[in-house]
């Protein structure tokens, strides 16, 4: 169908199949920001603050490196210690943008899409900018307030023809109302953040102007855009252009607009008091971001994942530690190890979600070893157990429990159903409760089809598993046919 550019018409689009199945995506935080690599880890990652603390102890102790340029403007934040103590008092953010342009020159995005077809992402998405304002294409429309502020690389263009040679779809982030260049003021409050949007209808026609320009360059698999939309912006032109171009094109849920009564009311000190409530509660609730997104196909939770199966698809954006730009500061303590990452991911899929996991590289290119090996271990586990993963939809329920107390994830797919052990069993014998299958039910364990003996009680199924499993941080048992 042919979309209008109306709030009735675009809401008629649905999230299309391929994202349905997709299930895996790397997201890529990449820019100057990656030159300093700084930002504290001592208070948790962001929903564990702003729940605990609150919205401006939050952005004082900001765990996101790619937020430097504002942080090391806060009094007294240990960003702005670093920055001192490292560059100087009056050094400036600017000189990262310089040494990041001299660090790509031997960037390799062929090796990332190597990388990221040999773990089995089905997409990836990059962040064409930030709040830095630095962009990394070569726009039409530069930076009317920072003359040759981008990247000395055409990195979106590179690395869009990289990923689709490999089969995987392009996604392209953009933050669109948060601009450095353009408001250098500090954000320390939720209504700060309000106040930060630029009134101008210049910004606004700049960021339009950089949407049709992505749009009709790269024809991106997913526009994934962050916190919202500029006030005189085009929104509802774009997303109507996006979805008559795109066919399957999806969008995420931050594209609220932030209009001028909006921006009006947050001058008020009660109106921010009640912002960063509503900030604590959302992130209380599961829904950081948006919580009442008008225009999206799909949600997104950022570093955390619901008790139960969402109805409507929805997506976990985290990092593999705290933060999503490259952050020196991370230690093993701060990041996922391989076995939660497995058992994470298994956990979204069985609940309706897809992983967007971030990777944060060095300047140059470099993929830490931390991220690394996280990655590389999970697209191990996945050679062995990808059939239970992609292409499944969840079952009647996430999980439940073994009857010695393993926890199980459920997806499914065609006439079977998959049982997915969040541990490896110390018994050679398991219990699972609550299947009621038939007589001529077979039961395998991926990576070995020898099917193996089970037996019923009731509703108890008892699987006795092979003598000698491979240490692993989950076992896939796939049953067929499906209990009724």
């Amino acid at each position: 169908m042919q979309f209008q550019p109306t709030k009735k018409s675009l809401r008629k689009h649905k999230v299309a199949q391929w994202f349905q199945n997709a299930k895996l995506g790397i997201f890529i935080t990449w820019g100057p920001y990656a030159v300093p690599a700084y930002a504290p880890t001592d208070l948790g990652d962001i929903s564990e603050i702003i729940y605990k603390y609150g919205y401006g102890t939050y952005l004082k102790h900001n765990p996101y490196a790619e937020w430097y340029v504002n942080t090391m403007k806060i009094e007294g934040s240990p960003t702005q210690t670093h920055h001192q103590e490292i560059y100087g008092e009056t050094a400036s953010y600017d000189q990262f943008a310089a040494e990041f342009n001299e660090s790509i020159k031997n960037w390799d995005p062929e090796s990332w899409a190597r990388l990221f077809h040999q773990i089995h992402a089905r997409y990836i998405v990059l962040t064409a900018n930030h709040m830095d304002g630095f962009l990394l294409w070569p726009s039409k429309y530069p930076n009317p307030k920072k003359e040759n502020y981008y990247a000395s690389r055409d990195i979106v263009s590179e690395l869009a023809e990289a990923v689709r040679a490999k089969g995987i779809k392009l996604g392209i982030y953009h933050l669109c109302v948060m601009d450095d260049t353009w408001n250098s003021s500090v954000i320390q409050t939720s209504g700060d953040a309000f106040a930060h949007v630029p009134q101008d209808p210049e910004f606004s026609a700049y960021i339009d102007d950089h949407y049709y320009e992505i749009i009709d360059q790269w024809k991106p698999d997913i526009l994934w855009n962050d916190i919202g939309y500029p006030p005189y912006g085009k929104l509802y032109y774009i997303l109507a252009h996006y979805y008559n171009t795109v066919e399957n094109g999806v969008i995420n849920d931050r594209w609220l607009i932030f209009s001028k009564r909006l921006l009006w009311l947050m001058k008020f000190r009660l109106a921010r008091r009640v912002a960063d409530w509503a900030q604590r509660r959302a992130f209380k609730k599961g829904s950081a971001g948006n919580p009442f997104p008008v225009l999206h196909d799909y949600r997104t939770l950022e570093y955390i994942v619901p008790d139960k199966i969402m109805k409507e698809k929805w997506e976990c954006c985290r990092g593999i530690g705290r933060s999503f730009g490259y952050n020196q500061m991370e230690t093993e303590k701060d990041c996922l190890s391989v076995p939660d990452l497995i058992r994470l991911f298994v956990d979204i899929v069985s609940k309706n979600g897809n992983l967007l996991l971030n990777i944060g590289p060095r300047a140059d290119g470099a993929i830490p070893e931390i991220q690394l090996e996280r990655l590389l271990g999970l697209g191990k586990w996945l050679d062995t157990n990808q059939e239970a993963i992609f292409d499944t939809q969840p079952w009647e329920i996430a999980g439940g429990l073994t009857s010695e107390g393993i926890a199980v994830r459920y997806t499914q797919k065609e006439d079977a159903l998959y049982a997915i052990l969040l541990a490896k069993p110390e018994q050679s014998q398991i219990i699972i409760n609550h299947l009621n299958i038939g007589e001529s039910t077979t039961v395998i364990m991926l990576g070995d089809e020898v099917p193996l003996e089970i037996k019923t009680e009731g509703t108890n199924l008892t699987i006795s598993l092979p003598e000698i499993i491979e240490d692993t941080p989950a076992i896939s048992l796939k049953i067929t046919p499906k209990p009724k």
